[in-house]
């Protein structure tokens, strides 16, 4: 793998499952160094991108290299250098955190400090208790654990802060600074959009199977999707709102028009859950209109040139059709 070539390279991904493409030609290029987040709703085919690219799931066509490697082909070698931070994983309950990080970080040629990861993780007081006794969110940072101990050059982080609250997020995300800092390559998938503009050098938004937006995080939906948005309340009582370039201008003409302070003015710069959200609506909008009346078959609706979030595998339908090659 050269300086140059990306951490990650996709071209015309696809993954079906007969008539119907969970994947539909993605072409993906992640930078090394960056941190990466993969946005879309459930069953929207983030979960099956992100199984292939870690090898854990075949594709049916399309060219993938993951630190130059094919994931299909991934030896030891290659496994070793990823670190992968599942929805959910089987840790060993009767074992205590420290005990079961010493045991994973054997696996590695370069591990880090167990006490120092457990230290990152927020777990230092809980080092000696088994697993099975820790709460969900404590044992969600076992799993966070678990992927980075092996100094990986790419992690792969699906949902990781599920079952944190508020302080543990914080924390998790100054580790995830951290590691950026030190030129990991970081894959994220996260329902919080928060979280994404936080940690993100750039992101796409899958939907339907297929990229439908990718770029910066302060550019994603491009331009008019940025353009701030002034809110206020009429003289009649209706609430009324407009885009535009230039806010401070238009309030200061609503002033003049209005005489006074308008009721509920707002000034709203569009963050990237507005953005997401905005695109997850025009799709299912194009959608709706492209399938036609309710009455539609089913099998014009389980086509590969309709899939949409309805019509794609669940991630439980993903995960557990994954579930033996884990094992």
């Amino acid at each position: 793998m050269t300086e140059n070539e990306p951490a990650i390279r996709v071209r015309g991904l696809r993954k079906t499952y007969g008539a119907l493409a969970a994947v539909d030609g993605i072409d993906l290029d992640v930078h090394r160094g960056e941190t990466f987040a993969l946005l879309g709703p459930n069953g929207a085919g983030k979960s099956t991108t992100i199984e292939i690219l870690e090898g854990y799931r075949t594709r049916t066509s399309g060219e993938v290299a993951v630190l130059g490697v094919d994931p299909a082909r991934g030896d030891l070698d290659w496994k070793a250098r990823l670190g992968i931070v599942l929805q959910s994983t089987a840790e060993a309950a009767q074992m205590t955190v420290r005990e079961q990080l010493a045991h994973f970080a054997h696996f590695y040629p370069d591990p880090r400090s167990v006490d120092e990861v457990i230290e990152a993780v927020g777990l230092t007081a809980k080092a000696k208790t088994r697993i099975g006794k820790l709460s969900g969110g404590q044992r969600r940072r076992v799993d966070v654990a678990l992927g980075i101990i092996g100094r990986p050059e790419l992690v792969f982080l699906d949902e990781p802060t599920t079952g944190f609250d508020p302080e543990a997020r914080r924390e998790f995300w100054q580790l995830i600074e951290r590691l950026k800092r030190e030129g990991t390559t970081i894959l994220l998938t996260t329902h919080y959009l928060d979280e994404a503009a936080r940690l993100g050098d750039r992101a796409g938004v899958i939907l339907g199977g297929r990229l439908v937006a990718l770029g910066a995080i302060d550019e994603l939906g491009g331009p008019q999707a940025r353009v701030p948005i002034v809110r206020w309340r009429g003289r009649d009582g209706l609430v009324r709102e407009q885009r535009t370039g230039r806010p401070a201008e238009l309030v200061a003409s609503i002033v003049a028009e209005t005489g006074g302070e308008p009721a509920e003015l707002e000034v709203i710069r569009p963050s990237l859950e507005d953005v997401y959200l905005e695109l997850v609506g025009a799709a299912a909008a194009a959608d709706g209109e492209a399938s036609g009346p309710p009455a539609a078959s089913a099998t014009e609706a389980s086509a590969p040139s309709g899939a949409t979030e309805a019509s794609a595998p669940s991630d439980a339908t993903e995960a557990s059709d994954i579930e033996g090659v884990r094992a």
